[in-house]
């Protein structure tokens, strides 16, 4: 409901924080879906989300945070293969920053 609101005003930039969060995981296809469509409309995104699943189903550009520093930025694949993204959220204590 949110998301339609913003875009009613055609915005050149959505801002999400968390949208994922408490939604079920029907839901959460249903908002895919929703984000997906409108950025094929032309609409940008920016988000902070938790649900990897998510970031990398619909980001074309991902900057991963640790602990408020920027570990890694590139395409979903990039970050999905970097082993200091991977250490931060899989904690491996050897790779090192």
């Amino acid at each position: 409901m949110e998301i339609a609101r913003a875009a009613a005003s055609d915005p050149k930039l959505i801002l999400l924080d968390e949208p994922m969060a408490g939604l079920n995981p029907q839901e959460s296809r249903e908002l895919v879906d929703i984000i997906l469509e409108m950025r094929q409309q032309g609409m940008t995104f920016l988000f902070v989300e938790h649900d990897m699943e998510t970031v990398m189903s619909v980001a074309d550009k991902i900057v991963v945070l640790d602990f408020g520093e920027k570990i890694a930025e590139g395409a979903p694949q990039e970050i999905f293969n970097n082993p200091v993204v991977v250490a931060a959220y899989l904690g491996d204590e050897e790779v090192a920053i």
